[in-house]
């Protein structure tokens, strides 16, 4: 039985699953296995997988569920006493699991570790490391206010913590690891490896740039946890929590900005931010976005209007 178990949902995949796996390979801690989900693709996602001749990999495929149900398949199959999450875009350092593993060791009391996260964008050529943030022991209070662990890709968690929150949620397609966090939050403590070892892919294609039904799923979401989970202390927290919302989708409107109509949305959405939870006006991360939102704005306005197709 191998100490840890890799879970690997895919999805019309062939593009970036080679790289993704061969991270996998490279890591400095070997006793592992890999369970890829081949989540009903239509490309060659399930031949390359089939292709790979590595015994630690273990290949399924299933009719289209979703990234959650994929998980959910993959947590089934599972053996090790540690379980990982890794999409197919994305990809990891050499020693993740090493590290991520030695945290969790030195911490018996905790149930999840967690890296820091760099961002890059191959189509843009773009990179940039996630702000080192030290979140440890209880963080549900943290993970209510903004997302620091990012992406699907990032924690390692024991297999005792993984049973105590049971599945991934597939009504939050878009934000269902964070509802996962939230929800191994409440039940046990997370643990922090102070470096940058998880790449998450960022593209036009990536579930990341669905702006509209980010916000929608988020606000469900939190809908959701301050209703029927979150203890009544935490519910001072909502409106902050709800400013976060609209400050990241602020953000993405710009990241992944097409036109000028792209730019107003996200004054739109700073605003509401700004209206939910004044301070945030203040802090450092607002004041980069109007920064960024003043020089766009200037730019798409002395833009000429495109013409219309004829």
């Amino acid at each position: 039985m191998p100490k840890i178990s890799i879970i690997l949902p895919a999805y019309n995949a062939e593009q970036t699953l080679m790289e993704t796996i061969e991270s996998v390979q490279n890591q400095t801690y070997s006793d592992w296995e890999l369970i890829a989900i081949d989540d009903g693709s239509r490309d060659n996602t399930l031949t390359l997988l089939k292709g790979i001749s590595d015994p630690r990999i273990q290949v399924f495929s299933y009719p289209n569920g979703g990234v959650s149900m994929a998980r959910n398949r993959g947590i089934t199959h599972a053996t090790g006493e540690y379980i990982a999450f890794l999409d197919a875009d994305d990809l990891w350092s050499e020693d993740k699991l090493e590290l991520q593993l030695a945290a969790l060791k030195n911490n018996p009391q905790a149930g999840v570790a967690y890296s820091w996260v760099v961002y890059f964008n191959p189509e843009r050529e773009t990179e940039y490391r996630s702000i080192p943030l030290h979140f440890e022991g209880n963080v549900y209070a943290d993970l209510l206010l903004t997302n620091f662990l990012a992406n699907g890709s990032n924690p390692l968690i024991t297999r005792e913590a993984i049973a105590s929150v049971g599945e991934f949620d597939s009504s939050f397609p878009h934000c269902a690891d964070w509802d996962y966090y939230l929800r191994l939050a409440a039940q046990c403590s997370f643990v922090v490896v102070p470096k940058h070892q998880v790449f998450y892919r960022q593209s036009s294609g990536s579930m990341s740039s669905k702006i509209d039904d980010i916000e929608h799923q988020l606000l469900t979401m939190f809908d959701k946890h301050f209703t029927t989970i979150s203890p009544v202390e935490y519910h001072r927290l909502q409106s902050q929590s709800l400013a976060s919302v609209y400050q990241y989708c602020a953000h993405k409107y710009l990241e992944y900005e097409r036109d000028r109509t792209d730019v107003d949305k996200a004054v739109q959405k700073l605003t509401q931010a700004i209206r939910l939870h004044p301070p945030a006006f203040f802090n450092d991360y607002s004041r980069s976005l109007v920064r960024w939102l003043v020089k766009r704005w200037i730019v798409t306005r002395l833009s000429p209007h495109p013409q219309p197709s004829t």
